[in-house]
């Protein structure tokens, strides 16, 4: 993971959830964060807008979506790869 954008994932995820980005790992679901779908939104948001993308999300069918947003660090993962320009289907590994 390149840090430059580990930062800004965990910060926007952590600004989200209300804590502090430090206390944010890798392995933590947004579940464990206590995100729900409102939160959810708000972080694809702020996702798109810091690293001018567009995050391919379907608030109705998060299952069929192809950004992983299993954990933070799945989540950092699929940013990297649509900021290099890989397919988003890629981004499910």
């Amino acid at each position: 993971m390149r840090p430059d954008v580990q930062d800004q994932v965990f910060s926007i995820i952590a600004r989200e959830a209300l804590r502090d980005p430090s206390e944010l790992s890798a392995e933590m679901t947004l579940e464990e964060l206590g995100l729900d779908s409102l939160g959810l939104v708000e972080v694809i948001f702020a996702i798109e807008e810091t690293f001018d993308v567009s995050v391919p999300f379907n608030a109705n069918e998060p299952a069929a979506t192809q950004f992983d947003m299993s954990s933070v660090g799945a989540i950092v993962t699929a940013v990297e790869r649509l900021i290099t320009g890989d397919s988003p289907s890629s981004a499910v590994a």
